[in-house]
């Protein structure tokens, strides 16, 4: 099962990736609000996957993906739909293989994220909703003959995110436990492939809103479910249905899902700034509120790792989640 996914390839595909996929720093967290929290008796390691090109992890899929391309693909250039992280991501990795991005986005997508993706040159087209993103996305396929890059589905996507797993492995004690954010499982079902397999006995949290609690309610029915009303500040979180692939690969390797509230998300924020002077978006806060929340005091005598997986966020929006 998820022989794509065997530790072997997935170091192929970080070897694949090279330099233009950056080996992001992880570190031993000593902090006095996280003690706080916690207390002492639980040895914390992060991964700060927010300093990846782009802000993100998203350009390890989207890479891998393209990186499969022929000759005739890459002329007809990619597309590809997203709020943010993905369509930053997207372009940044067309530029990179030489071939062109026709990206569509919510009309009410953060400026500073629409920005990012069109200087690394990526065209960006607005819709007013997600269904119109999709079925447009759809629509310059057929016409142009892109190709597809989705956000967070298919094995070439999931193992680009294992190499973030895989690289955490060499940077850190083995670990205990691992708190992964889950929103379409594309980072969650990677990195948490490539740990199972290296410590068999890691037990891995997955994390997501409460209000975009897709795949908790996927797992109950043992099959992806659409969620019309998802709500919540960690947008990167919020896709409104899983996927067949990440979807299985998931509940393969996650070991239990908890959910956190968005006021949880913001202390995390907070103490993410204080103690490692980061200003990351709320997802990229999603681990560390599991932590410091839901599963607070599971994890006495233990190590655990946690993530900060992105921070594509500008200096007005984060001063107005942390103070409001």
């Amino acid at each position: 099962m998820f022989e794509e996914l065997e530790i072997d390839k997935i170091r192929a595909v970080r070897e694949t990736l090279g330099d233009q996929i950056m080996t992001t720093p992880a570190i031993a967290w000593h902090g006095s609000e996280l003690e706080k929290m916690i207390g002492k008796d639980s040895d914390v390691f992060a991964k700060l996957e927010l300093f990846q090109r782009t802000g993100t992890f998203k350009p390890r899929g989207a890479l891998n993906v393209m990186l499969n391309l022929n000759e005739q693909q890459l002329a007809n250039g990619i597309t590809a739909v997203s709020a943010g992280n993905h369509a930053i991501a997207a372009a940044y990795c067309a530029k990179v293989v030489g071939t062109s991005a026709k990206i569509f986005m919510p009309k009410v997508a953060k400026p500073f994220r629409v920005k990012k993706a069109q200087e690394y040159g990526a065209e960006i087209i607005f819709c007013d909703t997600q269904p119109e993103m999709f079925e447009r996305a759809e629509q310059v396929q057929k016409d142009e003959g892109r190709t597809f890059v989705h956000p967070f589905e298919g094995p070439l996507t999931v193992q680009g995110t294992a190499t973030a797993g895989l690289e955490f492995s060499q940077q850190v004690p083995q670990l205990d436990a691992m708190i992964l954010p889950i929103g379409g499982g594309g980072l969650c079902a990677g990195f948490s492939a490539a740990l199972k397999q290296i410590w068999p006995e890691i037990k891995v949290y997955a994390v997501e809103p409460e209000g975009a609690n897709t795949m908790t309610l996927s797992f109950a029915k043992g099959e992806p479910v659409f969620k019309e009303d998802v709500k919540t500040i960690a947008d990167s979180l919020a896709p409104p249905k899983a996927e067949p692939y990440t979807f299985s690969a998931c509940r393969h390797f996650v070991d239990e899902l908890v959910t956190v509230s968005d006021q949880q998300l913001v202390e995390a924020m907070k103490i993410i700034f204080y103690d490692l002077k980061l200003a990351v978006e709320p997802a990229g806060a999603a681990a560390t509120a599991a932590l410091c929340g839901p599963l607070e005091g599971q994890f006495s005598g233990q190590k655990v790792g946690v993530i900060a997986c992105g921070a594509n966020i500008d200096i007005a929006d984060f001063t107005q989640i942390v103070t409001d």
